[in-house]
């Protein structure tokens, strides 16, 4: 069974939604599940990321991110990085109302993806800004959305207040 690919809350297709249904029972069951529901997994996980991003949880993490970027170190030092690397490019050339400044603009634009500062860089801000939040921020709001959603989709008439807490379940997933 091939994922749905749509945007937004649009409707999964009839087979995505069985076959999401047959993963999601053998999730919740936590019996692993059988081949067959292992094929559902990757619906599942596509009605889920649908979900999640109609709620807007991936633009709150996004915004949670850049509102510590520009505080950390090794955003600081990257940027300090940068801007002394385009500094010293653009110190060889001599400006003139003839200079091509497109071309110049894309030729720093190569010389700074080319010297791989840009990567180590990103990794280290990834590192200061994404990884303390993955557990304590990102990880508890995802779970309970999953938790909420797969209740919602396949045991409607099962009260949410009905169900183990998530910290119960955490070995079924």
């Amino acid at each position: 069974v091939e994922p749905h690919r749509g945007h937004g809350s649009e409707p999964a297709a009839e087979g995505d939604a069985a076959a999401a249904a047959a993963a999601a029972a053998a999730i919740m069951s936590g019996s692993g599940g059988t081949l067959a529901a292992a094929a559902g997994v990757p619906a599942l996980v596509s009605l889920i990321l649908n979900r999640l991003k109609s709620q807007g949880l991936f633009d709150q993490f996004r915004r949670d991110c850049l509102a510590d970027v520009d505080t950390k170190p090794a955003y600081q030092n990257l940027r300090q990085r940068v801007d002394n690397f385009v500094s010293n490019h653009l110190a060889t050339h001599t400006w003139s109302p003839h200079l091509n400044k497109n071309q110049l603009r894309n030729n720093i634009r190569q010389q700074v993806l080319k010297s791989g500062m840009l990567e180590s860089g990103i990794d280290r801000i990834i590192s200061q800004v994404v990884d303390p939040k993955i557990n304590h921020i990102f990880r508890p709001q995802v779970e309970k959305a999953v938790h909420e959603f797969l209740i919602l989709r396949f045991a409607p008439d099962i009260a949410p207040s009905n169900q183990p807490s998530l910290q119960d379940s955490r070995h079924g997933f």
